[in-house]
This record gives structure tokens, sequence and C-alpha cells, in this order.
């Protein structure tokens, strides 16, 4: 396609058109580049203080419009108010978190013979940060803070169904004084401008959230220029609770550990694993903490759970839930909008589809396990490898499980998998690299070694 195009933004709780936004082609995308990398140099070349100094006011600007960041992302995204003005608020935090690594990036002084060896980071020129529509800002926010800290220029492609709220992010980064055309936002179909981002010559590095399917083609198109990249893919998270664990609290957590952003969640815990001998009394209280969580208008303060994002979307959730499945399940509104009410598949075998792939959708599979040993077994029964919890008051067991399960981030008697300050990232197919925490700007570095002899 060569010709002009348009994204229209739905409301995901009305289906109604919110707004249209141009889509870019291969040759905004050539534009962008040679804009990005003159303004990069300008900003490598600049005092570490003055970028950190840069970065703090977007931060503060962006806290200055969080409420604003936020109805906008319930508008299109269909996020609950709550959680959208926490994924603004973890934009600020980013930046700042960020902005506090700039004058840190700091190379070695290797000991040598005959002579003194340094190394030394430097930015990689201009990045593309592909993100997701399941966290439009955070996940953003996640490849560009640190991108920006590091002396780079970024173009972020938001996805096709959410992009406003990466637009006016852009607008208030140069509200807080960043460099004209430093951070751009191109919005556009995957296959075009996301394409051409990925090809382009002058990107030196791509940040991809997103399916596994998608993440394996990016990859190739980057090992063809050996561009560097960083993918962070799919999940099928477990939830291990043992017999010795707080069995009430492990049931009232795990609702909103599968149902938080109506399940858009790669880290979202949708195999509940459960020691046989606490089985039916795990399952009786978890019944009702499932029934009891409020779907409806994500802008209501009181609603804990939205809609899906498409229509798509809700076609796949349905054909997970076949009808020979035994359910619980909570409400969900009727009409206009992609709901899908909170859903517990109990009975299902540990191999079926439900409980082996990513449902990507408010469903949980709930499976028995007899001992440490299958607890272990069916956690790492899936080509997934992103998060997990365990729940036990052992602490030698907690450990035990915690080396054995095959994931990248696991909570012990918690939902966490994503702090901003800790590393992120996934085993197998959930990924390639890490993402934040106090190594995340090295991350967006080259590492140069020079050597100055000392020898007479």
């Amino acid at each position: 396609m060569s010709q002009p195009y348009e994204l229209d933004v739905l409301n995901p709780a009305t289906e109604e058109v919110i707004a249209t936004v141009p889509g870019a082609l291969a040759h905004d995308v050539d534009a962008a580049v040679a804009r990005a990398a003159r303004a990069q140099r300008g900003w490598a070349a600049a005092a570490p203080a003055d970028r950190a100094r840069l970065l703090r006011r977007f931060a503060a600007v962006v806290d200055d419009h969080i409420e604003e960041l936020a109805r906008l992302e319930v508008r299109e995204a269909g996020h609950t108010i709550g959680n959208a003005r926490w994924e603004a608020g973890n934009v600020r935090d980013l930046l700042d978190y960020a902005a506090g690594g700039v004058e840190r990036l700091t190379g070695r002084q290797i000991p040598v013979p005959g002579g003194i060896d340094l190394t030394i980071l430097e930015p990689l020129g201009v990045v593309g940060v592909i993100a997701p529509w399941n966290f439009p800002m955070p996940i953003a926010a996640w490849g560009t803070a640190p991108a920006l800290a590091a002396g780079n220029a970024v173009i972020l492609k938001p996805a096709e169904t959410t992009p406003l709220t990466a637009l006016r992010l852009a607008e208030l980064a140069l509200e807080a004084g960043l460099p004209e055309h430093l951070f751009q936002v191109l919005p556009g179909r995957g296959d075009l401008a996301g394409d051409a981002l990925v090809r382009h010559p002058g990107v030196a590095k791509i940040v991809f959230t997103g399916s596994t399917r998608i993440g394996k083609r990016i990859m190739s198109l980057c090992a063809d220029q050996v561009k560097r990249v960083t993918l962070e893919l799919g999940g099928k998270s477990p939830n291990i609770v043992f017999a010795d664990a707080d069995i009430e609290a492990a049931a009232a957590a795990a609702p909103m550990s599968f149902l938080d952003n109506s399940g858009q969640d790669c880290c979202a815990r949708t195999r509940i694993l459960v020691q046989r001998s606490v089985y039916d009394d795990f399952l009786d209280r978890l019944a009702p903490a499932l029934k009891a969580v409020v779907v409806g208008d994500p802008a209501d303060e009181n609603t804990q759970m939205g809609p899906l994002i498409s229509r798509v979307q809700l076609d796949r959730v349905r054909s997970y839930v076949t009808d020979d499945l035994a359910t619980v399940t909570g409400s969900a509104p009727e009409g206009p909008g992609f709901w899908f009410p909170p859903t517990l598949v109990t009975g299902a075998a540990p191999d079926a589809p439900v409980a082996t792939e990513e449902v990507f959708g408010p469903v949980a599979a709930v499976l028995p396990f007899d001992d440490e040993d299958e607890a272990v077994r069916l956690a790492n029964a899936t080509e997934y490898g992103l998060s997990g919890s365990i729940w036990t008051r052992d602490v030698g067991r907690a450990l035990r499980v915690s080396g054995a399960v095959a994931a990248g981030n696991l909570s012990v008697n918690s939902h966490s998998s994503v702090r901003y300050w800790t590393p992120f990232g996934g085993y197998g197919q959930s990924g390639l690299g890490r993402e934040l925490g106090p190594d995340a700007l090295t991350a967006f570095t080259e590492t140069k070694n020079v050597f100055i002899s000392t020898e007479a």
C-alpha cells in the first residue's frame, strides 16, 4: 500500500469511533529517521546534566497531565480509571528514574599490563520502539525513557488501536523542552509503518512488545542487518498454591492476578495450580471472590474490570471457553462493547488449549497437583516463561520452587511482576533481553574499549 490511509480509534466500552488519525507509510518512516538522526547528534553532545534536567522536566509535565492522559487511556483502551492513572504515573516515574541514570552511565577502568584500559558507553543512535495496545503508555515508556537517557533518539510506533496517548506524550515532550524530532510518534499499521521501521538501516535497535508470532518475524528481519532487538512476548504464567499457604489470602488475591486489565496482560496468572489437599477449599473461597469483581464502565471509579480491546480479541477469548468445559463465571454488561465475564475453567486437562495457550482475556484454568515435583512440572509445561507466583509459608520451598520454575519474574505470596527498579523479561518463547531496572540504560549503548599505552 502506498496510498494514504487512516486509523479509526474505537472506544472498547461503546464501540464508538472517538478519533481518526493518519497512518504512516514507508516514506514517512524514512523522513522521521532522518530527522531523528539529526536531533540525536545534538542530544548526545549535550551535557549529561542538561539531558537529565530535560527528562525530569518531561516527567514533571507528564505529572501535570496525569488525569488527562488517564481519561484518554480509558477512552481508547477501555482501562479502568484507577489503572489508567497508575499507568500515566508510571510514565512519569520511568522518566524520573531514567533521568537519574544519565550522569551515572559510566564505563570502567580495567587493569591490564603496559597501560590503562577504559570502556566508554556510547549511544546507539536512533531506536525504534513498537508498543502494544494492552498497556500503551507504560510499555512505550519502558523503551523510550532509558533510550533517551542514554543519548538516543526514539521513534515510537504505537499499536493501531491505541495511538492517542502516545501522540499526546510526544506533544508533552516538546512542551517540556526536549529537542524537536528527538522523540517522534508514528501511528500506523504494523505491516506498513512497523515493517518499515524494523527494516530501516538507520534504526540501530528495535524494542518490541507483542505476540510471539510477530516477535519472531521482527527478530528475523533484525537478523538480516545484525540489528539489536529486545522482545517482550507472550506468557502463560502459573499461580502455584501449596497446602501450607495462607489459603484465604491466596484465594482473595487470585482473581485480580488474571482479571487486571481484563486479562490482557502477558504476566496474567492464568494457570492456577493448587495442591490437591486444599483444592476444594481454595475453589470455595475463590468462586465468590471472582463473582464479586465489578465489571462495567471503565470510567466509573468503582469498576475493577473493563472491556476487551476489540471484537477480534473478544472472539479469540470466546473460542477458548468451549461448551464442554466446566466454568465458574462472574457478570459482565450486555449490549455494545467488547465484554467478557470473569471466568474460571475447572476440570480441564493440563494439555487443553485453555491451560497451555495464551488466551489474553479474563479466563484462568484451575488445575490440581499432588506434590512439589508435580507443581514444578505443570508450571514448566508451557513454551512460555515470563512470570509466576508461589504461595507458601515455607521459605525453603519458596526458594527451591523459584529456582526450578523457568520464568524470568517470580513473586512469593504476591502477584507482583513489574517494577521499574528491577529487570523484567522472559525465558523461552516469552522473549529476548531484559527491560527496566538499574541496567536499562546500558541496553541502549555500545561499549567501546580504549587502551592507552604507558610504556616508554
